[in-house]
């Protein structure tokens, strides 16, 4: 490999293929294969002026993996949308599809969406995991008082129990979580979904397929013929549904849903606004569940670390704990983990309605202040309170938690700069970095140290700093030669200076090895053999 330091940023492809000698079927076999085994939610592939970019979206963040040239772009699209089982003629329109079947050693369950854009046809595949959603509502990361309220909800005779978030929250695993638990043979359960996720023994799922007039609201007037003790309606989207739903369950029903609202107060707000009668509402809902998604910091390299001013603020005011240290990730990571998060871990909110809100929300003119002190005493843990148990517990971080809850902020605070110096102090004091020297002016000094002999570094300050004979070129060396150590392999010299190295030609391994990648790589293709590519 040849690199040098470079003032643009370091590609970030992780691999590129040979297409002349590997068919476009492996290659979009590999290409799901490969995110499957790194964890991926998501699989985009973006057309481009020049091509298509395909990223990965692993622990909600979205990451390059490779580009695919504009010669080979149709191709792909056309592969993609023959396994979704779409028209492949059509590309004017926005599809859905779905892909199932083993890839890999892997049985896989795919939801895949296409729109056409003005530089092609954008593919974004959702790589549906299931495992939270079967190992039950323990597995979710409830706060045990949480967990004992999800509990009561779900002995409810009748009533609604609403799952609020915004996409990609992990509303659907609560919910199926539920369905798994209230899943019994005495039990009559039917859902009304668009689509089915997840098939699921022992339950009746109805798919909603709004252009033969088989809506959630026609739907649902059917199934409150169909005896059911449990109607599970995938999302209320309108009043319609809203209305229906409410009433199904004053009806002697246990209503489970979704609705995209951030909070428990906001969701009361919205059933409103969708013209929900009061006094149904009061005597319809039984508890919300409001949740968001933040990254998981690895237990193998994460570290303890001072809390900010701000910090001990916020722990102060919201915990009412005084809190000098509190966890979080390495962003150096290590061989478990990617810059120091692995995995996401649900921040929730649950309230379980008591008489005394009951009694607010059918009151005609009660406030927002008003209805707020009602639901957030000292029995409800907000999702912000959540986050920060979880912080302390070492789940997450609170960088996590400042990213993902809305937090007051005032103009003085400036939690950025503060918590950059509270890893640096943490990092030295651990000893992931060195401290710092200064000169006599206070200036930092940095003592470069990289594994070549004086000759050739005495050439390299004569080249303006470049070492052209080594595997890595280091530029602006000139300013670092006094003292300097011969004993310091070179890439760890780099990270020192500040300076990153752009790879220009190399040709190693494949993070996913061919006897990882054979195997059954579609419903249809027995003789998947691993495509030929080099990374970048």
């Amino acid at each position: 490999m040849m690199g040098q330091v470079a003032n643009k940023p370091k590609s970030t492809l992780k691999v590129s293929f040979d297409f002349v000698k590997t068919p476009i079927t492996q290659i979009a076999d590999y290409i799901i294969i490969s995110a499957n085994k790194a964890g991926t939610s998501d699989i985009h592939f973006d057309p481009r002026e020049d091509g298509m970019m395909v990223r990965f979206r692993i622990d909600g963040d979205l990451q390059d993996y490779s580009f695919i040239p504009k010669a080979y772009e149709r191709n792909l699209t056309t592969r993609l949308k023959l396994l979704a089982n779409m028209n492949i003629t059509e590309s004017r329109l926005p599809q859905d599809g779905a892909i199932k079947g083993m890839f890999g050693d892997s049985y896989m369950d795919m939801r895949v969406s296409c729109l056409p854009l003005n530089e092609g046809e954008k593919i974004v595949i959702r790589i549906l995991d299931y495992t939270r959603s079967l190992q039950g509502i323990d597995s979710l990361g409830f706060h045990p008082d949480n967990l004992k309220k999800l509990e009561r909800m779900m002995e409810a005779p009748n009533g609604i129990i609403l799952t609020t978030g915004a996409t990609g929250s992990g509303k659907s695993t609560t919910t199926y979580s539920i369905l798994q638990c209230l899943n019994k043979p005495e039990t009559n359960i039917i859902t009304v979904e668009d689509p089915i996720e997840m098939n699921i023994q022992g339950i009746n799922q109805v798919q909603v397929n709004a252009e033969i007039g088989m809506t959630f609201a026609a739907a649902l007037r059917s199934i409150l013929r169909q005896d059911p003790n449990v109607i599970l309606i995938g999302e209320i989207r309108d009043s319609e549904t809203a209305q229906i739903a409410v009433r199904a369950a004053i009806t002697g029903h246990l209503v489970v849903s979704t609705i995209h609202t951030n909070n428990s107060l906001s969701t009361i707000e919205r059933l409103m606004d969708m013209n929900v009668e009061r006094y149904l509402l009061s005597t319809a809902l039984v508890g919300i569940i409001s949740q968001r998604l933040a990254k998981s910091i690895c237990p193998k390299c994460r570290f303890q670390r001072k809390t900010t001013p701000y910090e001990k603020k916020i722990f102060r005011n919201f915990m009412k704990m005084d809190v000098e240290t509190i966890w979080d990730a390495n962003p150096d990571g290590c061989e478990n983990c990617r810059k120091g998060y692995k995995g996401r871990i649900a921040i929730q909110e649950v309230l379980e309605l008591d008489d005394e809100i009951r009694a607010a929300i059918s009151i005609e003119g009660l406030t927002k202040d008003e209805l707020r002190k009602l639901v957030y005493t000292d029995k409800t843990i907000t999702m912000l309170q959540d986050a920060l148990i979880k912080n302390l517990n070492g789940e997450t971080n609170f960088e996590e938690v400042y990213r993902v809850i809305e937090m007051e902020n005032d103009d003085g605070d400036d939690y950025k700069s503060e918590l950059t110096a509270a890893i640096r102090e943490a990092r030295q004091d651990l000893s992931l970095d060195p401290a710092p020297t200064v000169d006599a002016n206070g200036k930092p000094v940095v003592n470069v140290t990289v594994n070549i002999d004086q000759d050739t570094l005495a050439a390299a300050a004569a080249n303006n700093g470049v070492v052209s004979n080594l595997p890595n070129v280091v530029s602006n060396l000139g300013a670092s030669t006094d003292g300097v150590d011969p004993n310091m392999p070179v890439l760890e010299a780099i990270p020192r200076l500040g300076l990153e190295v752009e790879e220009l030609d190399e040709t190693p391994t494949t993070d996913l090895p061919p006897s990882e990648a054979n195997g059954t790589a579609t419903p249809t293709d027995n003789n998947f053999q691993t495509p030929e590519f080099k990374q970048q």
